[in-house]
């Protein structure tokens, strides 16, 4: 009974061993075409979706994948939607293929970037199928050989107009070189012309505006018409002698003007009646100092005029 003991002591016990962890695998993406026949050269849309769990770095193909036998023409992005624990990426990419197989597959990978490691996870492959719009030529021999006969189409098909920009563009730089240039050619002329003009106006309204004044005296014999016309002949006198006349006296306008004598009697004789306070009595006076007024300003604007 000792030894029996003693001999099941000395039996090799079981141990333990720790088995290393079998990483769980990954989920395949799903990629399929949004349509099941396409034609040469027209869109062509294929999803992409991968639902993987939240803590996943997913990086989806960009334009420089391999898309063969189609051709990348655009991409639009979903942004990651995440519920009940389970996270969703999705992308459509706009191809088009020119290949004329009947029936084209097409597989985008998707990698996951675990720790350092990469991986690669691929949808099953998805398939599209080539319609065509042309019958098939006949056979390369016999009666029948040779492409099919051509139908002939003479009439024109309409063309929107379109707008020659770059032509208007140039017409319009065209123009404002030119304008620029006779603007700097003719500037001199044109504002010699413009100030003319400028004069020839005032000259109009100062007559109009004297003979205004004058009328009312003539009427209501009230020596404020004779200081408003004498204010107007000076405003019209400075602005055409670019001078501050209307500030003068009316000995300094005298000197001023040289000691014209229709200008020194016509002024003494405004004087009497405005600042003298003198009762108008010799209203022929009065109308022979307007006369003389008005003549001297058409003569100075005539002057500037032919100057």
């Amino acid at each position: 009974m000792t030894a029996f003991l003693l001999t099941a002591t000395l039996l090799p016990q079981p141990t333990s061993a720790q088995t290393p962890a079998i990483p769980t695998p990954l989920p395949a993406p799903q990629g399929r075409f949004l349509q099941a026949t396409t034609q040469v050269g027209q869109p062509l849309d294929y999803e992409l979706r991968y639902e993987h769990a939240p803590d996943l770095e997913v990086v989806f193909p960009d334009s420089l994948a391999g898309f063969a036998p189609f051709e990348f023409v655009g991409k639009t992005w979903f942004a990651t939607r995440t519920r009940s624990g389970r996270s969703l990426d999705r992308a459509i990419y706009h191809l088009r293929t020119f290949a004329l197989d009947s029936v084209q597959t097409l597989t985008l990978p998707v990698l996951v970037l675990r720790g350092a490691d990469t991986l690669r996870v691929a949808p099953a492959p998805a398939r599209v199928r080539l319609r065509r719009v042309t019958p098939a030529a006949g056979p390369s021999f016999g009666p029948t050989a040779g492409p099919p006969a051509l139908r002939q189409s003479l009439a024109l098909e309409p063309i929107a107009p379109a707008f020659d920009y770059p032509l208007w563009l140039a017409l319009a730089a065209s123009a404002v070189a030119a304008g620029a240039g006779g603007l700097a050619l003719f500037r001199r002329p044109i504002r010699r012309r413009y100030q003319a003009y400028k004069r020839r106006k005032n000259h109009q309204y100062f007559l109009a505006q004297f003979a205004r004044h004058v009328e009312r005296f003539s009427l209501s014999q009230s020596a404020t018409n004779v200081e408003r016309a004498v204010s107007l002949w000076k405003n019209y006198l400075s602005g055409l002698d670019a001078s501050a006349l209307t500030s003068f006296t009316s000995r300094e306008i005298v000197t001023y003007f040289r000691e014209d004598a229709d200008v020194k009697e016509a002024l003494e004789t405004t004087d009497r009646v405005v600042y003298g306070n003198l009762e108008i009595e010799d209203e022929a006076a009065l109308a022979r100092a307007f006369g003389q007024l008005r003549s001297f300003a058409e003569r100075r604007y005539a002057a500037l005029a032919a100057g």
